[in-house]
């Protein structure tokens, strides 16, 4: 993290200059067997084209609430990152009716109805294809993302002192508290360059999200984030934690 970092996209932006090629996020669902790999850059590349869908094509705005309706993945990550790069309030399972927009997966579809504004449905399957039936009243990700450019330049700038993200709890945090917290959560864990964090935590409160996302990015680590890994039983995650060399876990 350098002294510089004000929000989470600019943690990412540091981490894409200092190594791109580093692996970030792997993602395990173990109840479909998939595993995906991203390093820096492919992450960075995903953020900016979903900041683009969101600026663009759903013409957000610095301020605007989504409710982000998604478990612990690494498209969360993506929706959390492109939050911060374009000024939007990412509201963690928050309140559709209220949002401006809805980002959903397969089972907070009927929830995600409630937003009278843009609704996004992600598949969540593995390699992030498309639903085979676009869910009605929502935008499918995976056939509006790909298009989008490369790289991201906000129309106004983030301000690091304005609502950045809110906790299902109702704690809303800035920019600047998020990164704050982060470089703090990375210290506590003894985060650090090269080391890798294995996270089963879901994305239901800060520890969650610190652990998957914002504490690995701010201290120069990466994580392993497991969904379902209740379905592993003590030798298989054993194994896991030694073939992803990790060197932290959240137990």
């Amino acid at each position: 993290m350098n002294a510089t970092d004000r929000t989470p996209a600019d943690l990412l932006d540091s981490a894409l200059a200092a190594d791109p090629s580093r692996p970030l996020v792997t993602f395990y669902d173990d109840a479909t067997g998939e595993r995906v790999e991203l390093s820096v850059a492919t992450l960075a590349n995903w953020v900016a084209k979903t900041a683009n869908l969101l600026q663009d094509e759903l013409s957000a705005e610095p301020g605007d609430r989504l409710a982000l309706l998604l478990p612990a993945h690494w498209q969360t990550a993506v929706w959390l990152l492109a939050c911060s790069a374009t000024g939007v309030v990412a509201e963690v399972s928050g309140d559709p009716a209220g949002a401006d927009l809805a980002v959903a997966g397969p089972g907070t579809l009927e929830t995600g109805r409630a937003c009278r504004g843009e609704r996004v449905a992600l598949s969540l399957r593995p390699m992030g294809v498309r639903f085979p039936e676009p869910p009605a009243g929502f935008l499918d990700y995976a056939v509006e993302v790909p298009g989008q450019g490369d790289r991201f330049v906000p129309y106004a700038p983030a301000d690091p002192a304005a609502p950045a993200l809110v906790l299902p709890d109702g704690t809303e945090l800035s920019g600047a508290e998020v990164v704050r917290r982060a470089g703090a959560d990375a210290g506590e864990r003894g985060l650090g360059p090269g080391t890798r964090l294995l996270s089963t935590l879901p994305f239901d409160g800060w520890a969650g999200l610190s652990a998957g996302l914002y504490a690995p990015l701010a201290a120069g680590a990466s994580v392993v984030l497991c969904r379902h890994a209740d379905r592993l039983d003590p030798a298989a995650l054993a194994g896991r934690r030694e073939s992803e060399r990790v060197t932290h876990t959240t137990d």
